[in-house]
This record gives structure tokens, C-alpha cells and sequence, in this order.
């Protein structure tokens, strides 16, 4: 006689214990806990309460033994990540108790080897609690900054205590505008720059980090402060010669911290670059007067008669001004505003003799192939201005750094004449006239990009790119990009592709399905620091189900299916979601609100209105992973990926097709049918 269909036999797992099997009734379960879909071969993990395991974790903490202390707080670490715990033993005031912990300083009445161990937990714990977001970051108490402000200022220091104590301050000072007055009080940019010479690469990143927040969240009346900091030459050379050029490879929370650095710094430039000329200030038009003055005269006597305002005039077109009269008006459009005004001056004091050739061989030219000094240098700042984001906040997860920028204490000026003199040259050899000028803008845009996608280690080097870069070299790029991708519009050819594109996509299909039969590591939300938390998430062999759970560090390869807890059937699956609609996207949270954390999440909706919630680690993943699900429900896969997939596959299979009809014309239509003949009487005789 079969068992009642309510029956169910599960594992009962016990910490300590073997795992027993039972026979649970499903409608006893139901009545009592109203949501529970147990099935036959369950394992079920008993565990204490997270209520009950604070209760326990916070007398354990005050207790007065020293190994229990450790043990206690070695537990706390572990458990502050799981949001329900924390909320608990934040409840119980777990948090107030913490940092008394750290302010009296009971620790250092112990071991050195106690304290720091004890110490090192302590703040970690401190830290992922704070990260949930429960508390406020404005009920820190000033002892409690000044304590690990101490931390973070002694000279010996154990690493872990070090590493935790940068962070407290970088979240302090980037989630409250009260603290960082008492932050920036206690530890400055000069004392963090000790921290940039040690071979520790996650010391390093810490400190880089911790400045990156005091520059950002700096008040008007200290950013210049702290602008004239980071432009120091020993700062600048410190990160140079123990980070960039460090005998470590940097990984990527350094990287993205270098270039938050980079934003920051030219971001700097955003005050010059929105200020418009003033027509009637004498010292700017001065500036006007000099740059006039270095190209044609050998003094400076600004007073002359009306004879000289002619030569000023004629002198001012040679110049390349938009406006030959008055020149300052050119300088009123914003951007790139008195921006530009500043790198022609830099051009002209600093590089003289590059200036004077500019100008004097494009005023010797004839008047249809003269390039315009002036304008050009103007949209070439404007120019520079977009490639390089300048005013624009730091991208979450961008890692996209220069090591040349810090290889000079004016970077900026000596990459703008660099640029303008690349453009002169691509002008002279496109043989362009005025009319032209958008298209070799075009062009130079096309040349700088390029380079900097190659990554100069310095500005040396990025001469040497862009002088492989010429004229006839970025025709030869765009013809070989246009060939590799060219879509032949004739009809037999359309009507080819139609019967071979259901292959391709199957094709791209089963690669994007074996893909997540590997699986990825996905960074849970919300912990941006060094010290992150992971999980794994794979699909089974068949198809059939979604494995995932949570890990203690990034995998190297597969993870096993029996290390994940976790699993989720693909029937159960009602739809994917993506962007703005994810759940995890909605909660206000600066981070979670960022553009390029929004590109990359996507949830999967599954029976009983649960979710999981995923943020990809770059855009090839989460292309990946949402054609990869969409392919599971069949639905239509539509990412940047598949389509840029389809016409890679699909123009090397048209290639090879038509490989035997090379240098033949394929008719636009098929040839007629031929009449038919007046008779079917017609034989051969082979005899």
C-alpha cells in the first residue's frame, strides 16, 4: 500500500550530529508555519534562532574570560553579514556595546596577540553591521573616531586592524556629512600618504580609497584645499612609483580606485572649463594679448594706435579666432569656457616653439588649407573634455584608469598639446579646408580614443601610439571593421541569411546554456569593499535546475554542485526582470541607484513571488547569464551580445558560403525559366 501523499521523508540535519531521516506530515507543517512546500529527500538544517544566537554572541562578548571574548567575537565577524542576525543584535544594542568595547580600550589589558586578534574582529564585526544600513552613521561618538583615527595614525600597526579601520573612516566620511569635519580633523590626506609606500597592495588600496572620500565629500571652502593636495608633486609620485609601477599587478578594487582618483582630479578642471569669458576684463583679454604676442611680436606694448588695432585684427585671424574683432567672444561658449583659454596659454609659455610653428605654418598656407589655430584648439578642449568625463561623478565599478596621467604634475595641459599637435598633422593630411573641419575633428577623436584604449604608461609613449595612428591608418581600420562587418543587401543573399540565422542562434543558444552549466561568482550587493562576500550560482547538466550558494572567497574554477545549498527548479521560474524593475534596484541607496549598477542586475522570479537577485560583474556576464535564462524560458534572447554574435557568426558562415563565388555577380533575381519546348521528341543516338 502506498504512503499518504501528505507524508513526506526529509534528512534532519544537527550541528555535531549525524542526519537522521523522519516522516513529516506536510499538513501539520502547513497548518502551523502557513508557507512550506517540503518534498521527499528534503534535508532540513536545524539552527538556533537568530534572535537567540545574539542573545548568546552579546554575553558571551561581556563576558570576563579572554578565549571565550575571542571566540565570541571570531563568531560575530561571521555572522554580521546575514541581515536577519544583524538586525537582531543591532535590536539588543549590540552596536553601543561594540564600540564601547573599542573606545575603552579594554583590549590593550590583554596579550598583544589577544588584542589584535580580538581587536581585528571587533571592527569587523562593527563594520558589516553599520553596512546593513540599520544604524546611522551620525551616532558615532567623537572618542570612538578619535580611538580608530589613533589606529589608523600609528606608525605599528597589525594589518587587519589597519585594513578595518581605513574602511570605518572611508564609510564614516562617505555616509555622513557631520563626520567628515571630525574625520578630515583626525586623519589627513599627509598622514594617509604613508600608508601609499608600504608593499601591503590592499594597505594601499585602503588609503587611496579613504582619500578618494575625503576629496569627494569635501565641503566648498576646503575643495580647494584638497585640490592643491592632490595635485602635490610627492603624492603624485608616490602613487606612481609604489602603486602604478609597484612589482604587484593591480587588481581591480586598486584600479577603481585609481581611477575614482583620476575622475577627481580632472574634475578640477570643471570650474575653469563652465567659466565664460569676460569680454571686459582686461586681465583675460591680456591672455589674448600675450598669445598674440609670442606668435608675432618680439615685446609686449599692448597700447597702440588705430593702424596697430588693424595689425591686432589680421594677426587675430592668422590665429585661427572665430571672431578676428574681438577674440574674447570666442571664449564665451561653456564648455569648454576659459578651459581652453588656459591650455593655449600653457601651449604658447611652455612650448613656445611648438606654438609659433602651429601658427606661422598654417598662416603661410594658402587660405582654404589653413588649419584655425584658435578654433581648433577650442573644440579640441571641448573635445577632450567628453573623452575624459571631466565634471562627471566616478562610475561604480569602473576600473578605467591612465597610468600616464600620473606620470606628470601637468598632465592635462601636456595631453592637450600633444592632441592639438596630432590634429595639425591629421589636418595636413586629409588636405582639409574649412569646410572639412567636423570631419577631421571626427578623425582626431577616433585617433585619441584609440590610443587610450591601448593604456600609455606615459606621455612619451602616447606619441608614439598616435603616431601610428596617421590619417591613412585609421581609413585602413574602418575599411578592415567595415569588411568584417558587411551585410550584402541582395535578395539570394537575404533569403540565405534567413535560412542559416535559426542555426546561428541555435548555435549561440547551447554556447550561452553550457555557459551557465559552468556558472560565475556573483559580489553580493552593498559590500564595495576588499573584504567582499560571494556567491555561486550554476545551472544543472539537464537544464533543469538553478544551484547556487554562498561562498567565503572568489572561486578560481566550477564550483561543485554539492557546495551549493541552494537550488531553484526552472519550472518553478516565471519571468527574468532587469534594471530598474529588479527588486534589489528599488531601495534608495546611492550605490544601488548608479547607472552603471543598473546596466548590470537582473533578477529571476520564481514560485511563491520569490526572487533572486544577481549583479553581474561586468556587462559580458550579465549578457550571459539573461539570453542564458530567456533561452531556459523560451523566450527570444535580444542582449547587445547575442546580436553582435549573430552578425560575427553569421558573416564568417555567409564568407564561407559564398567563398566559391568570389569576384562573381550574383543577380539581383533569379534567372527566368525557359520557355518550354515545342516538343518533348527529342533523343540522342549513341550508336
Amino acid at each position: 500500500m502506498p504512503p499518504p501523499a501528505d507524508i513526506v521523508k526529509v534528512a534532519i540535519e544537527w550541528p555535531g550530529a549525524n542526519a537522521q531521516l523522519i516522516e513529516m506530515d506536510q499538513v501539520c507543517v502547513h497548518l502551523k508555519y502557513y508557507r512550506c512546500d517540503i518534498k521527499n529527500g528534503t534535508i532540513l538544517r536545524l539552527a538556533i534562532s537568530p534572535a537567540r544566537a545574539a542573545r548568546q554572541l552579546l554575553e558571551r562578548i561581556q563576558s570576563h574570560g579572554i578565549d571565550a571574548r575571542l571566540e565570541a567575537l571570531k563568531e560575530l565577524a561571521k555572522l554580521s553579514a546575514d541581515p536577519t542576525f544583524a538586525t537582531e543584535f543591532i535590536n539588543m544594542e549590540g552596536i553601543g556595546t561594540l564600540a564601547r568595547l573599542v573606545e575603552s580600550g579594554t583590549h590593550l589589558n590583554f596579550l598583544s596577540l589577544s588584542f589584535g586578534e580580538m581587536l581585528a574582529f571587533t571592527l569587523t564585526a562593527f563594520l558589516e553591521l553599520m553596512d546593513h544600513g540599520i544604524v546611522s552613521w551620525d551616532l558615532i561618538s567623537l572618542s570612538f573616531i578619535k580611538q580608530i583615527a589613533g589606529y589608523v595614525n600609528q606608525p605599528m600597526v597589525d594589518v587587519s586592524i589597519l585594513q578595518r579601520s581605513l574602511a570605518i573612516l572611508e564609510s564614516m566620511v562617505l555616509n555622513s556629512h557631520s563626520l567628515y569635519h571630525r574625520v578630515a580633523q583626525e586623519s589627513t590626506v599627509g598622514q594617509l600618504i604613508g600608508h601609499l609606500q608600504v608593499s601591503n597592495q590592499e594597505i594601499q588600496t585602503y588609503a587611496i580609497a579613504l582619500i578618494n572620500a575625503l576629496f569627494l565629500k569635501a565641503p566648498e571652502d576646503r575643495r580647494q584645499e584638497m585640490a592643491s593636495t592632490l595635485a602635490q608633486k610627492h603624492l603624485r609620485s608616490i602613487i606612481l612609483n609604489h602603486v602604478i609601477r609597484g612589482n604587484r599587478p593591480i587588481k581591480a578594487e586598486m584600479a577603481h580606485q585609481l581611477y575614482v582618483l583620476q575622475v577627481l582630479t580632472f574634475n578640477l578642471l570643471e570650474e575653469r572649463m563652465m567659466t565664460k569669458m569676460d569680454p571686459n576684463d582686461q586681465s583675460q583679454r591680456d591672455i589674448i594679448f600675450e598669445l598674440r604676442r609670442i606668435a608675432f611680436d618680439g615685446e609686449s606694448d599692448l597700447t597702440g594706435t588705430e593702424k596697430r588695432k588693424a595689425m591686432y585684427t589680421k594677426d587675430y585671424k592668422m590665429l585661427g579666432f572665430t571672431n578676428h574683432v574681438n577674440p574674447a567672444m570666442d571664449f564665451t561658449q561653456t564648455p569648454p569656457g576659459m578651459l581652453a583659454l588656459d591650455n593655449m596659454l600653457y601651449l604658447a609659455r611652455v612650448h613656445q616653439d611648438t606654438y609659433i610653428r602651429i601658427v606661422l605654418e598654417n598662416s603661410s598656407r594658402e587660405d582654404k588649407h589653413e588649419c584655425p589655430f584658435g578654433r581648433c584648439a577650442i573644440e579640441l578642449t571641448r573635445m577632450l573634455c567628453e573623452i575624459l568625463q571631466v565634471g562627471e561623478l566616478p562610475n561604480e565599478g569602473c576600473n578605467d584608469y591612465h597610468p600616464m596621467f600620473f606620470t606628470h604634475d601637468r598632465a592635462w595641459e601636456e595631453f592637450f598639446c600633444v592632441c592639438i599637435q596630432l590634429l595639425n598633422k591629421t589636418w595636413k593630411e586629409m588636405r582639409a579646408t574649412a569646410e572639412d573641419f567636423n570631419k577631421v575633428m571626427q578623425v582626431v577623436r577616433e585617433q585619441i580614443t584609440r590610443a587610450l584604449a591601448m593604456k600609455p604608461s606615459s606621455i612619451d609613449q602616447l606619441k608614439n601610439k598616435l603616431r601610428g595612428l596617421n590619417y591613412s591608418e585609421i581609413l585602413r581600420l574602418r575599411q578592415s571593421e567595415r569588411m568584417s562587418q558587411d551585410d550584402f543587401q541582395s535578395p539570394p543573399i537575404i533569403e540565405l541569411r534567413e535560412r542559416i540565422q535559426p542555426e546561428i542562434l541555435e548555435l549561440i543558444k547551447q554556447q550561452r546554456l553550457n555557459r551557465l552549466c559552468e556558472g560565475s561568482c556573483f559580489r553580493k550587493l552593498g559590500n564595495r569593499r576588499r573584504q567582499e562576500k560571494f556567491w555561486f550560482c550554476r545551472l544543472s547538466l539537464n537544464h533543469k535546475v538553478l544551484h547556487y550558494g554562498d561562498l567565503d572567497e572568489s572561486p578560481q574554477g566550477e564550483v561543485p554542485f554539492e557546495l551549493l545549498s541552494d537550488k531553484i527548479p526552472i519550472s518553478d521560474i516565471k519571468s527574468v526582470l532587469t534594471g530598474k524593475d529588479c527588486p534589489h534596484m528599488k531601495e534608495k541607496s546611492a550605490l544601488k541607484q548608479n547607472k552603471e549598477v543598473l546596466e548590470l542586475a537582473f533578477s529571476v522570479l520564481y514560485d511563491p513571488d520569490e526572487t533572486l537577485n544577481f549583479v553581474a560583474p561586468n556587462k559580458y556576464e550579465y549578457c550571459i547569464w539573461t539570453d542564458g535564462l530567456c533561452a531556459l524560458l523560451g523566450r527570444e534572447m535580444g542582449s547587445d551580445l547575442t546580436r553582435s554574435d549573430l552578425d560575427t557568426l553569421m558573416s564568417m558562415e555567409m564568407k564561407l558560403r559564398l567563398l566559391d563565388l568570389e569576384n562573381i555577380t550574383i543577380p539581383e533575381a533569379p534567372p527566368p525559366v525557359p520557355k518550354e519546348p515545342s516538343s518533348y521528341n527529342f533523343t540522342y543516338n549513341y550508336s
